[in-house]
């Protein structure tokens, strides 16, 4: 039955007759759960063409199944904020990823913290602040009825170390470029702005890059990426795992490192802006950015393979085992942008965008209100 089952997952891409891509538009609503790190989704039907996101309507979920309400008031309204092509579907369906508010349609509900990146995105847009963010995954295959394990790995058991599967090829090196080049295409045929793709350091570690990217599209494109990648998995019957730190011991954590530029960094004398100004005003805020940075970041940040120390901040130019690095172009040249090597897999990059911006722009002004917010989420919901 199992196998019957897993030879289904072709169904998704069944041909979609002719006279059904023309009369009916399949919006699919994606929002960010009460998880604060995975996504939902659902399919609306329009019959009118969708030509921008005001033709596309609120909606609504029940959000006590998300973890975001409490049975008796559990209605959360959906906001489209950003579409795209839906690349499994095809034109003119659409992937709508919303922001989630509570019946008042004002109050964001648990984990919505767009809004407040946008404020602090268009308080500062003068700025023109520029991201690239590289996201690192694992992919896991199950071996039982509850056991994950990463690809390739032997079940229970460990492979070869570390050394042979960055950047790999070669079939005893490198476990599932299928999916990579999958989630690629993909996200190039629904038109996000992905930059890349490589295998990581671990076995079955790999890594997309979104960007180059201005203001709150590094969020939404972000998150629309890992919703591609999430429903690839389905088709490969892989899990796609954030964890900073999935396996214990002598192996590679999973980050997003976030790759910032504003137009003075970008500008003469951007290289000595970034040394004199910026890093001793991210120094001084380290302790608290940290805090968005990712859950159990600090296992993943502990001075080895490749990080800095989460209770400490550092840079260094074209250096790796630090909090920042300047990359060895941008001392070449006088001016460019720096990687903030601190955010872990986890994160949501709205947080950490917003985070960036807010104290290298906004001298810190909305990062205290960050920080509640981010906090309040993590809250357990009150019945």
């Amino acid at each position: 039955m199992t196998e019957t089952i897993e030879n289904l997952r072709d169904f998704n891409y069944y041909p979609f007759s002719s006279n059904i891509n023309s009369k009916y538009v399949l919006a699919e609503y994606i929002w960010i759960d009460g998880t604060g790190e995975k996504l939902r989704s659902k399919t609306k039907v329009y019959l009118n063409p969708i030509k921008n996101l005001d033709d596309l309507e609120w909606w609504t979920y029940d959000g006590s199944s998300t973890d975001q309400a409490v049975t008796k008031f559990s209605e959360i309204y959906l906001k489209p904020v950003c579409m795209v092509k839906d690349p499994f579907r095809g034109d003119p369906h659409l992937l709508v990823l919303c922001e989630t508010y509570l019946p008042d349609k004002k109050t964001p509900a648990r984990y919505n913290f767009r809004w407040l990146s946008n404020l602090i995105m268009e308080k500062a847009k003068e700025h023109k602040p520029w991201f690239g963010i590289e996201q690192e995954y694992f992919l896991f295959k199950r071996t039982g009825t509850t056991h994950l394990w990463p690809l390739g790995w032997p079940n229970g058991g460990f492979p070869y170390p570390q050394g042979r599967y960055y950047c790999s090829i070669g079939e005893r090196n490198n476990f599932g470029r299928a999916l990579a080049e999958a989630h690629l295409r993909a996200c190039l045929n629904a038109g996000l702005k992905i930059a890349g793709l490589n295998a990581e350091v671990a076995p079955s570690q790999w890594e997309f890059q979104i960007g180059i990217a201005e203001g709150i599209e590094i969020g939404d494109h972000m998150w629309l990426a890992r919703y591609i990648l999430e429903r690839i998995g389905e088709e490969f019957g892989i899990d796609i795992n954030y964890d900073p730190k999935p396996i214990q011991g002598d192996w590679n954590g999973s980050g997003a490192h976030c790759n910032y530029s504003t137009e003075t960094t970008r500008s003469e004398g951007g290289y000595k802006y970034i040394v004199e100004k910026l890093m001793p005003i991210l120094e001084k805020q380290h302790k608290d950015m940290i805090r968005l940075y990712g859950i159990n970041n600090q296992l993943r940040l502990t001075g080895k393979h490749e990080t800095g120390r989460y209770d400490s901040f550092s840079w260094g130019d074209g250096a790796r085992g630090c909090s920042i690095r300047v990359p060895i172009i941008t001392k070449e040249l006088g001016q460019g942008y720096f990687e903030d090597r601190r955010p872990a897999a986890n994160i949501d990059p709205y947080l950490v965008s917003a985070a960036l911006v807010d104290v290298t722009c906004l001298n810190s002004e909305h990062l205290p209100q960050l920080l509640q917010v981010f906090e309040t989420s993590q809250k357990a919901l009150q019945a």
